[in-house]
């Protein structure tokens, strides 16, 4: 019988999974999706992995899928020209221009513009919130001397958060527009942009990935600034999916407030019907140890619970120790509670009558039937995955099988709760169809002789048209 896991789980690449052995060990503990970190990433390693993960998919008759998430606006400080310690009340300059070695006095900063934005009386704010500063004063050109409030040592090319400053930068960097088109050559499956505040940030990433790629590749919205927050009704309307980054968020806005925005951002994705995915520090402890803190477990079983369709995981497998095992855990973890009765699915059916209605309250009733007669599995036939979205943000307790000829999204539908895509292209009749869909779903262990099954369509099955027809048979026989 195929694993019952229905949330996917995210793995970041990185040192600790540079062996294909190690990969294909991941995928089989229950890896859905690979992220590329374009933080930390050289194009010769990115090209090997992703020719590994395409090997082991082909090999594995699996969709494991590629998630490139590019670095975005991040703020750094240069390097340090050797232990450097501040305490409060130590004034500190911040210089821009040619980058230099700094010194417990002065810091090079890597935000050309970063005079000209901050203002006295905001924070500055170092390695994830460790280090926090005032600014006192600004030249507007090349200079910020800004006051410690909390002390430590200064460490090289560390983070930069300014939660209070309006930055001018764009979330689309010199650095993201050449990886994103280096991405979108190497055809991945998803984009995720850093640091969006607005709309058009998406706007401009969605013009760029139209320029280069025939395909659509759909985008992810890493929402980590207290402005995203704030404009997320429109930010999800211009999106694919939603990663909750907790890591920077919670430097952006007090850490007791990230709880509940992490739950309204989970609402807002499944009001929209796309994928969301919890990231950062879920399993922490095993970068170094084999067993994971009783908070962890909690974290990881509280995120599926709120309703995330993903989690994510970052250091555990780009540096950590134990890659494989922490995948295992994971998986454990998911597989125990996600068919709770306690997780509670947003019931507002489809009432805006657009042209994709039908569709949406075919799909609404599928999930909402297959609960009813506890059918076993939904099965529909897609050419853009968008059914697939639409049963998944149901949270339907059948399996989602989805059927396509297009190649191109059955990786992509891997980040999806619940779907397992399937490569078919025989659109004959609707009769056969249906028998070969049910053989192939027989054959992987999704039905048995007596199972319902509910089967989605568009007809007539050639033109592969919008969905239009709901289907409900009864497995008699499951030879092939």
């Amino acid at each position: 019988m195929p694993s019952r896991k229905k949330t996917k789980i995210v793995a970041t690449l990185g040192p600790a999974t540079s062996k294909k052995e190690t990969l294909k060990a991941m995928i089989e503990a229950g890896v859905d999706v690979f992220r590329i970190n374009f933080s930390h990433a050289s194009y010769d390693d990115v090209t090997e992995r992703i020719n590994m993960i395409r090997e082991l998919n082909e090999e594995l008759e699996v969709n494991t899928s590629i998630l490139a998430d590019l670095q975005g606006p991040k703020l750094r400080v240069g390097v340090m020209g050797g232990e450097a310690v501040v305490v409060p009340g130590d004034e500190v300059t911040f210089a821009t221009g040619e980058p230099f070695e700094g010194t417990a006095q002065r810091v090079y900063m890597n935000y050309q513009n970063f005079p000209q934005d901050v203002k006295p009386g905001e924070r500055i704010l170092l390695d994830d919130g460790k280090l926090i500063f005032e600014v006192k004063s600004t030249n507007g050109k090349d200079e910020v001397k800004a006051t410690v409030i909390q002390g430590g040592p200064l460490k090289s090319k560390k983070g930069v958060n300014l939660p209070n400053t309006s930055i001018s930068l764009p979330a689309l960097t010199k650095k993201d527009i050449k990886d994103a088109i280096y991405a979108i050559e190497h055809q991945v499956d998803w984009i995720a942009l850093s640091f969006v505040r607005h709309s058009q940030d998406l706007i401009d990433l969605q013009e760029l990935v139209n320029k280069h790629s025939d395909h659509k590749i759909p985008i992810v919205a890493k929402i980590e600034k207290p402005e995203a927050v704030d404009n997320i009704d429109k930010i999800v309307a211009y999106c694919d999916g939603l990663m909750v980054a907790r890591g920077d968020l919670g430097v952006e806005v007090p850490a007791q407030e990230v709880p509940l925005i992490q739950k309204k951002l989970v609402l807002q994705a499944k009001k929209a019907r796309i994928p969301v995915i919890i990231a950062t520090q879920m399993m922490e402890t095993m970068i170094t140890s084999l067993t994971p803190t009783r908070a962890e477990v909690n974290d990881v079983a509280n995120s599926v619970m709120d309703g995330a369709d993903a989690v994510m995981l970052s250091g555990e497998t780009s540096v950590g120790n134990y890659p494989v095992q922490v995948i295992e855990k994971m998986a454990s973890i998911l597989t125990s509670v996600e068919n709770s009765s306690l997780i509670k699915v947003p019931q507002n059916p489809p009432h805006i009558r657009t042209k994709r209605y039908i569709t949406k309250s075919v799909c609404y009733h599928a999930a909402l039937m297959a609960n009813e007669i506890q059918a076993k599995a939904i099965s529909t036939l897609t050419n853009s995955g968008y059914t697939a979205f639409q049963i998944s943000a149901w949270r339907p307790s059948a399996h989602i099988l989805v059927f396509t000829s297009n190649k191109r999204i059955l990786t992509q539908l891997n980040l999806l709760w619940g779907v397992k895509a399937f490569y078919y292209d025989r659109f004959v009749s609707t009769d056969e169809t249906i028998e070969d869909v049910n053989r192939i779903a027989c054959k992987k262990g999704f039905l048995d002789v007596g199972d319902m099954l509910i089967s989605l369509a568009a007809m007539p099955i050639k033109d592969k048209g919008m969905v239009n027809t709901l289907r409900v048979s009864e497995i008699e026989t499951c030879s092939f």
